[in-house]
């Protein structure tokens, strides 16, 4: 068994590296032409297509405008269904800071490596499905697909981002979203001011009774939010201001304190000022990443036989970032989305992560990420134990999530 999954890692890896010209050009097109979440037309189609090219069966608009399902395999095999996900939207402004056209580059790679796994064994190995996946950044796509049933009879799921460092369980957060809107009256701020509610001086006491709580909050929580709308001119009392706030908790647990907390921080502001409030927390919220044990562990074995370095550094190594919407696929279906250096030092969401995203010198490191997940899911194929082990460890996890306090 062994030496078979051996032989097939390599005939992978030989896939992905013949096609190493293309990923970089798609990786690039995607690049060049950044989309906002629920408008990546340009990559939805571009994707789609190329996977089209590589005799995958392909369903565009799965699900959502600018989701994508490709299929490749043997509908009747009983081995494992391994998702591999794509990402591909921007940001604004900054085009594409978060390195999506990279995970769109990772996904396929690895797609076309297990694929040919698959051809050396005439599609016995199981099932394969890409899954494009829209609107990671700030809309929690997959929560809609998720809600859709774009999940159902998948087996595990699998991606990677890009970062500078490289982990294979990395720490990322439940995050929610609040937006708050007071309502004042409005007056001649010179000649009539004790006419007026200020709805500026609300939104400035609810950032500073926020910005106090966090001398209470726990260490590893996170609020962090600004002023969309502060007013229209200075010599009119503001009657209307809006503020919006992401909230970020290790897990969903403290997120129900935290909100509470946030929420008594929202209403007493609109107390002090005499002003009305109106607040929603986002319900699509982003749940914590659940990596599964098992999984992790493959794919560092295979990402070292490929030249992968990991972070050692335990300090790093513990540190949490931000937050995505594969945390609430890992909360359904046994996932990984590990982190891989790209060649900066610099964080996500910034000008200079974007250059590195699109520079050459990003793609050896990609490559090996594409090899080392496709590696990953021959193991899964080649070994039905693993599938049963990957499944008890989220049996697992689940329990203790819901036995938390």
């Amino acid at each position: 068994m062994a030496a078979h999954s051996t032989k097939l890692k390599e005939i992978a890896c030989e896939a992905i590296d013949k096609y190493v010209a293309e990923l970089h050009k798609l990786s690039q097109d995607i690049w060049n032409n950044p989309e906002l979440a629920f408008q990546e037309y340009f990559a939805h189609e571009r994707l789609a297509t190329f996977l089209e090219t590589l005799n995958f069966t392909v369903q565009r608009k799965f699900k959502l405008e600018t989701a994508f399902k490709a299929f490749y395999g043997n509908e009747s095999s009983p081995g494992p269904h391994v998702a591999v996900l794509c990402e591909y939207d921007a940001l604004p402004g900054i085009g594409h800071a978060c390195g999506h056209n990279l995970i769109a580059e990772v996904g396929v790679g690895a797609a076309l490596g297990i694929q040919a796994a698959m051809k050396a064994v005439s599609h016995r190995m199981g099932k394969l499905t890409v899954l494009g996946t829209p609107a990671e950044e700030g809309m929690c796509g997959k929560a809609d697909l998720i809600q859709l049933g774009a999940f159902e009879g998948l087996d595990v799921a699998i991606m990677a981002h890009p970062s500078q460092v490289t982990l294979s369980k990395p720490r990322y957060v439940s995050m929610t979203p609040v937006n708050i809107i007071y309502k004042g009256k409005a007056s001649h701020a010179s000649s009539y001011p004790w006419e007026g509610v200020n709805a500026l001086d609300a939104a400035v006491l609810c950032y500073n009774n926020i910005s106090c709580l966090r001398q209470q909050m726990k260490p590893d929580w996170r609020v962090h939010g600004v002023i969309k709308n502060g007013g229209e001119q200075a010599n009119i009392v503001p009657e209307k201001t809006e503020l919006e706030y992401y909230i970020r908790t290790p897990n969903d647990g403290d997120m129900i304190v935290l909100r509470k907390k946030i929420s008594d921080c929202i209403e007493a502001a609109a107390m002090a000022t005499g002003c009305t409030v109106d607040y929603k927390f986002g319900t699509k919220s982003y749940s914590y990443l659940m990596s599964n044990t098992t999984l992790a562990t493959l794919y560092e074995q295979n990402a070292k036989l490929v030249g992968v370095e990991f972070e050692t550094d335990e300090e790093k190594r513990q540190k949490f970032g931000g937050s995505t919407d594969m945390g609430n696929v890992s909360q359904i279906l046994p996932s990984i989305h590990p982190k891989f250096y790209i060649g900066t030092n610099f964080s996500q969401h910034t000008r200079e992560f974007a250059a590195a995203a699109g520079d050459p010198i990003a793609q050896p490191y990609t490559m090996a990420v594409a090899k080392a997940l496709a590696m990953t899911a021959i193991d899964l194929y080649t070994d039905p134990t693993l599938l049963e082990k990957v499944k008890k460890d989220f049996e697992e996890d689940i329990q203790r999530k819901c036995s938390a306090p």
